[in-house]
């Protein structure tokens, strides 16, 4: 049976890392939940971060009742419907257009939380800046949806606006960072000396706990800004709260040859699962649990279970079994690569995708009646528990 398992301790060690960052560039730090949102592990997360940045209504409510802390609320667009609860328990509600912040302005100004000073609005900026190479990922291309462009925020009334928001990155260093803030300089940073602008949220995408991030340039960048323009900064970075703390396991369903193809058909679904490898794409990481320890490749998954021993799969051709690794889906395309393995895959047989935690379970479907893989927890002491089994009255519920 697939299982998502997250480790525990590999989530405190993230965490910590971003409160060493956070703290010495004076800054705060959240959980993006549109990352990563498996509440069962925020007890672990609580402690270290400053609280969670919400895509809207469901995740803002997820993020005040099961972490508490501030709630940083930003949606490309809010229904008329949702602002008198978005304003009850955001801390921050920002808005994506000039448009939308004009609509619910006398509504929102009109609350008792914004007039406490517990509510503070700002606007998304586009800094027309793109350091990204995915299409698919880019809040900055040509004609976006994402912010406010530097025209557009000429001469317009902010009055009620407290602070700026951008986000640009995906999965990049500080050095991008560095550039951006360049260009978000140049255009609003006339906005951010208003002494009415005291915070600036920047965004998400920042590899802060990746190896080889330059943490002490992010740091500087910080500090310079908070120098500079005398605002609070914020940080939400998703990927790097979760990064290296996840698996999915999953068992060989058939193995088959097609036409000079060795297939193995799995129990998951790129598409259902981790649509990440076909929209990024990216490939990752497989390891095969071996019957042979003696063949351990020196490397392990995230998460490792007492008695197993690994051996991470390699190119076609680098390994003696070369398998294309298949979904039980009708989708042609729901392939999960090409791989070889140190042993020949069996039914029955057990594989582990790495580097799981992130931008799956969050994005994961039903499709095809697939089974959804449970989601379970590993525990500081090494034992495991599943929090989530979900069934086929599940997936019928979806639906009806």
């Amino acid at each position: 049976m697939s299982a998502f398992i997250v480790s525990q301790p590999a989530l405190e060690r993230n965490a910590r890392i971003l409160r060493e960052v956070a703290d010495a560039a004076g800054c705060r730090v959240v959980l993006a939940l549109k990352g990563f949102s498996t509440w069962p592990c925020f007890e672990d997360l609580r402690p270290l971060l400053d609280g969670c940045c919400a895509s809207g209504l469901w995740e803002a409510l997820l993020a005040r009742r099961r972490f508490g802390k501030h709630v940083l609320t930003y949606s490309p667009a809010y229904a008329p419907e949702e602002i008198a609860e978005l304003a009850e328990i955001s801390d921050h509600l920002d808005f994506n257009s000039l448009t939308q912040w004009n609509r619910f302005r006398k509504e929102v100004t009109a609350h008792p939380r914004f007039l406490s000073g517990e509510l503070k609005c700002g606007l998304r900026i586009n800094p027309k800046f793109s350091t990204g190479h995915t299409p698919l990922y880019d809040p900055c291309a040509p004609g976006s949806r994402l912010g406010v462009t530097p025209e557009l925020m000429r001469g317009a009334d902010l009055s009620g606006i407290s602070g700026l928001h951008f986000h640009t990155l995906c999965e990049q260093s500080a050095e991008d960072l560095a550039d951006t803030l360049e260009a978000v300089e140049q255009y609003f940073g006339s906005i951010l000396s208003r002494p009415e602008i005291t915070w600036l949220n920047m965004g998400g995408g920042h590899w802060i706990t990746k190896p080889g991030y330059n943490r002490e340039l992010l740091a500087n960048l910080v500090r310079g800004i908070r120098s500079r323009y005398g605002v609070d900064v914020w940080l939400e970075p998703g990927e790097a709260v979760a990064i290296h703390s996840g698996v999915l396991r999953c068992r060989v369903l058939d193995v088959f040859s097609s036409e000079g193809v060795e297939h193995a058909i799995l129990d998951v679904s790129a598409s259902a699962h981790m649509p990440d490898t076909l929209e990024m794409p990216y490939r990752p990481d497989v390891f095969q649990i071996l019957k042979d320890p003696s063949l351990w490749s020196g490397q392990q998954p995230a998460v490792v279970m007492e008695g197993e021993s690994y051996a991470v799969a390699g190119e076609p051709g680098e390994g003696p079994f070369a398998y294309r690794l298949g979904a039980p889906t009708c989708l042609a395309g729901d392939r999960l690569g090409d791989y070889s393995f140190a042993e020949p895959l069996s039914p029955g047989d057990e594989l582990v995708f790495d580097d799981m935690a992130h931008y799956t379970m969050v994005k994961t479907t039903f499709f095809n009646g697939v089974r959804h893989p449970d989601i379970a927890v590993q525990k500081h002491d090494g034992s495991v528990e599943t929090v989530r089994r979900f069934s086929y009255e599940d997936f019928e519920a979806r639906l009806g």
